[in-house]
């Protein structure tokens, strides 16, 4: 999990010298209020920047800097994932950019782009659109995942998943198979040189050579048997090869036990939690007063929380029956690859032995051939003869290795195309996701069947099955998908851990087009998130909005400055 802790600016956008520093996890809710103009959304751009190296609005770099002060721009953004902390440092004239882990600074040898990517894939595991999908809605530069194109879509699921490495390690294999097949080109080549130059060199010798004797005829024999051999067994391993075309690898074993303990360990606790709501149910219906102050519970308390106990038990059920499908899921695939790696090897080891009998025979024959050269005078022919085959069978060995290898990466690149692995982990998490928005279109009170198929387009259907798309419906209906979109991914992003965290900025959301059930259904789904959740609302309304956040932070322009004025 991200926990973003803190961001301090100063000298960027309206803010001047003195730096404004936000902290980011002390509150569950905060409220953020002031006039246009007054700074509100500076810390959108602020967090935004100093991550990716651009606001979150469409904003030009230079315009980042002070324009009174003209200098010295910096942005810190502090967080930590599990127990390492983490500061970045960005700056405009003077440029810098810095990443700093426990205290110390990240090597910066590399190129910034490079030590972006290292930020972005090593250590957020999020991209500029992803962050945006999770963490901020709500402003006129926003752009809501309804609103991406396809590609776009698919981009920020595999981000969310944790599969976007597959797209990169398909370009990585793409690279690879080209030189693979440059090779095998010119090693067919050099075979089809060889066996020209040992058919030229055999006719020379027999030419020369006169074998009448009955023992140079066993021998040359025992030479043809031999080498007859070798092909059958050079074909029973060009056989063998072709069974060995798997996916499976000792690292998935691996990774699948690995799997399997952690997901045993998701269950206990799953369990836990279940066995400890049930426990709580229990209580409130057993008890009419505390049994520390002995104070009565009202009925309404003692409903609500029977309540909250009952639907936190139907609500971890419910997950534990996708835990249960993911359980059943990896066992299968553990034990099918245990049983193909061991096929794996059961094959390896024939053509292992068949190419040392194969080697054994070449040197054979090659005893057997110089001993025949004994008998005449063609001795540096054979030699020669015998270089010319050895080079042959060294390349031809190479070949056999390169089409292995090609054979292989072929099949790779047909798992890590979008229809392969990738489709079937999205497969996989696209009843979960669409579970997860219509339950919160419902909260929201907007009561339509809203569903995403494996190309990320919509399908949407109302009460009376009429179909709609996202672009029919009003900016208020639209809102509500978005709204019901975020929480839907950050709940994803939960489940999958690396892209979970605790930050989520709401942009004018409450000022834009919702109404008042709308705002007042959003306020429900904000209390009901998670206790380590830390929410920025940013906001015009503050009349209205007042007293239902913990925390309220007001900017103000002061001497042609933005300064936060009041934090409470």
């Amino acid at each position: 999990m991200i926990k973003f802790k803190a961001i301090t600016y100063s000298n960027f956008l309206s803010a001047g010298d003195q730096p404004t520093r936000i902290n980011l996890d002390a509150h569950k809710t905060t409220l953020v209020v002031g006039t246009n103009g007054a700074g509100k959304s500076t810390m959108l751009d602020a967090l935004s920047f100093a991550l990716f190296g651009k606001p979150h609005r469409n904003i030009n770099k230079p315009q980042l800097v002070n324009s009174i002060n003209g200098k010295k721009c910096l942005v810190e953004a502090e967080f930590s994932i599990g127990t390492t902390e983490y500061k970045i440092v960005r700056g405009i004239k003077p440029n810098k950019f810095e990443i700093w882990k426990n205290g110390e600074m990240i090597n910066q040898e590399a190129h910034a782009r490079d030590y972006q990517k290292v930020l972005e894939k090593n250590i957020l595991k999020l991209n500029h659109k992803s962050f945006h999908q999770i963490v901020v809605l709500g402003s006129s530069n926003f752009v809501p995942f309804m609103q991406l194109p396809p590609h776009h879509r698919r981009e920020v699921i595999e981000d969310l998943l944790d599969i976007g490495i597959f797209t990169k390690m398909n370009a990585v294999l793409k690279d690879k198979l080209s030189k693979i097949k440059n090779e095998i080109s010119y090693i067919k080549t050099q075979i089809s040189l060889a066996q020209e130059k040992i058919e030229l060199q055999e006719t020379h010798i027999k030419k020369i050579k006169s074998i009448d004797d009955d023992a140079k005829h066993k021998i040359q024999e025992e030479i043809d048997e031999l080498i007859d051999q070798n092909n059958i067994l050079a074909e029973t391993n060009d056989s063998l090869r072709k069974e060995l075309e798997t996916d499976v690898e000792e690292k998935d074993v691996k990774d699948l036990r690995n799997k399997q303990g952690e997901l045993s360990k998701f269950e206990g606790k799953l369990e836990q939690k279940i066995s400890r709501y049930k426990k709580e149910q229990k209580f409130f219906e057993d008890n009419t007063e505390c049994p520390t102050c002995k104070q009565s519970i009202s009925s309404e308390v003692k409903a609500n929380a029977i309540k909250y106990a009952f639907d936190k038990v139907e609500e971890l059920q419910e997950g534990n029956k996708v835990l249960q499908t993911e359980i059943e899921t990896t066992n299968a695939a553990y034990d099918h690859a245990q049983t193909e790696l061991l096929r794996i090897r059961n094959i390896a080891q024939d053509i292992n032995t068949n190419a040392n009998t194969i080697s054994q025979n070449q040197t054979r024959i090659g005893n057997l051939q110089n001993k025949l050269g004994q008998e005449n005078d063609t001795e540096e022919d054979e030699i020669r003869l015998n270089q010319l085959y050895t080079a042959l069978n060294d390349n031809t060995k190479k070949q056999a290795e390169y089409n292995e290898g090609l054979n292989y990466c072929s099949t790779l690149e047909g798992l890590l195309k979008d229809d392969g692995i990738k489709a079937k982990v999205i497969k996989q998490y696209l009843p979960v996701m669409n579970k997860l928005i219509n339950q919160y279109l419902q909260v929201l009170d907007f009561f339509v069947l809203f569903n995403i198929d494996e190309s990320f387009n919509e399908t949407i259907r109302s009460r009376h099955r009429d179909d709609f798309s996202y672009a029919s419906f009003s900016e208020g209906e639209k809102s509500r998908i978005d709204l019901a979109l975020m929480f839907t991914w950050r709940q994803i992003a939960r489940m999958k851990n690396s892209t979970n965290t605790n930050l989520l900025m709401l942009d004018e959301t409450f000022d834009s087009s919702l109404d008042a059930d709308g705002v007042e259904n959003l306020l429900k789904i904000l209390s009901t998130l998670d206790k380590d959740s830390n929410t920025f609302i940013i906001s015009h309304k503050a009349d209205v909005l007042d007293g239902k956040f913990e925390n309220k932070l007001t900017f103000d322009k002061v001497n042609n400055f933005s300064k936060m004025v009041s934090s409470l």
